[in-house]
């Protein structure tokens, strides 16, 4: 075929058969399945559907879980979407071991004998996964980085959106100048650092004859909260397999004990929740002030977006300590929040951080920028500066809290 007087080549079909299925990595914690695995399980049910409609292929959703005691857990992931689940079950493999995991994902994602039960009439070509998933939490994000190593292929870190399509791709090393038809590429898009544009990441073979190679699984780390898991349906049917892999005994390391750190802000309870973000900058610890007086005024907890917890102002140890910490981040970085009422105190509304408020209730911002990107996610917007905006605030509550507590006595 030709588009505007460039011939397109196909890439070869016969290449494109030995890579089957989407992998999806599981976390679980003391019995339970981690809420973002049901989430990608979702996704990944959600894509596969239409990619075999889309091909006319009978692809699956493949989970793989690690662990102690997890055959259970089995069961429940097929409910949840899972065509398949491969499961390693051993005492060692009872907490997260990077280097044991990485190990044995790694064979699993390779043992060309699974895919005899897992799907038989792909089995004389299959060589690995066509796409994995992992979650984008602190296990997730360094095991992906690992098993992708270790299988030699690329890694798109903490995403939140995907699309499986067809593309035609001319590069001037991948494709040697030409325009090339890739299909069923997986596009995986992700907040750009700025906040405000998406990047699309692709993983591409080298087309290139002086450069062929091939980059499979395309592999990705997703964000909590990002997709939504299917609704459970208890009639669902699919395959249990145990694999028994090798080599995670001779590792150096033991867990003798092991201690699970809460974190220190509990925004699952919060009914009200007030953050801040670099509009404090031309004051910043008089500001912190005036807005912990406001929470503290609407029982609040107290939130902030991620370029703070990096630190960028000169704060008593005291401020910086309770404050500037990852733990009081909302957005894709760090917490997805709900409350009845969230008020957002000179912030721009970045996409990562809508990202993690975007289901409450109601939404009060104040800002000094009527083009503000949180106007749009605010259903009061107060234009002003914070400094003003928000010691007239408190004292107007504190009044309606003193009025309405004369009523009640």
């Amino acid at each position: 075929m030709k588009m505007s007087g460039t011939t397109v080549e196909d890439s070869n079909p016969k290449i494109d058969e030995k890579y089957r299925h989407i992998y999806v990595i599981i976390e679980h914690f003391e019995g339970h399945v981690v809420p973002v695995s049901l989430e990608m399980l979702g996704e990944a049910r959600r894509l596969m559907d239409d990619f075999n409609q889309k091909y006319d292929l009978k692809e699956k959703v493949v989970a793989v879980v690690l662990g102690s005691n997890v055959r259970d857990l089995c069961e429940e992931l097929v409910t949840y979407g899972a065509d398949c689940v491969i499961y390693a079950n051993h005492e060692v493999l009872k907490y997260p071991r990077n280097d044991i995991d990485t190990r044995i994902i790694a064979q699993i994602a390779k043992d060309t004998e699974l895919i005899k039960e897992i799907s038989p009439e792909y089995q004389s070509a299959f060589a690995r996964p066509r796409y994995m998933f992992f979650a984008a939490d602190n296990t997730g994000r360094h095991l992906s980085s690992t098993v992708l190593a270790e299988l030699e292929s690329g890694l798109a870190s903490d995403i939140n959106k995907l699309v499986i399509s067809d593309l035609e791709i001319r590069h001037e090393h991948k494709t040697k100048g030409k325009t090339i038809r890739y299909e069923k590429i997986l596009e995986m898009y992700r907040p750009d650092f700025s906040g405000f544009l998406w990047t699309t990441i692709l993983c591409l073979d080298n087309k290139n004859p002086e450069i062929l190679r091939e980059y499979h699984p395309q592999g990705c780390s997703i964000i909590p909260g990002a997709f939504k898991p299917i609704e459970r349906d208890r009639s669902r049917k699919g395959k249990v397999i145990e694999y028994s892999p090798e080599g995670y005994q001779d590792s150096k390391i033991k867990i003798l004990n092991r201690k699970v750190v809460k974190k220190t802000v509990d925004y699952d309870t919060s009914k009200i929740i007030v953050s801040f973000g670099r509009g404090i900058r031309e004051n910043p610890e008089r500001n912190i002030k005036m807005i912990e007086e406001l929470a503290q005024t609407l029982g609040a907890e107290i939130g902030i977006t991620l370029p703070l917890s990096k630190k960028p102002y000169q704060l008593s140890q005291n401020f910086d300590s309770k404050y500037m910490i990852p733990d009081r981040v909302i957005g894709t970085s760090g917490s997805k929040v709900a409350p009845r009422l969230y008020v957002a105190i000179g912030l721009s509304g970045a996409v990562q951080h809508i990202a993690g408020m975007k289901e409450s209730e109601v939404v009060i911002s104040i800002n000094t920028d009527k083009n503000s990107p949180i106007i749009d996610e605010s259903d009061i917007f107060i234009n002003g500066r914070l400094e003003e905006v928000v010691p007239v605030l408190t004292e107007q509550l504190k009044k309606q809290t003193n009025i309405i507590s004369m009523r009640s006595n």
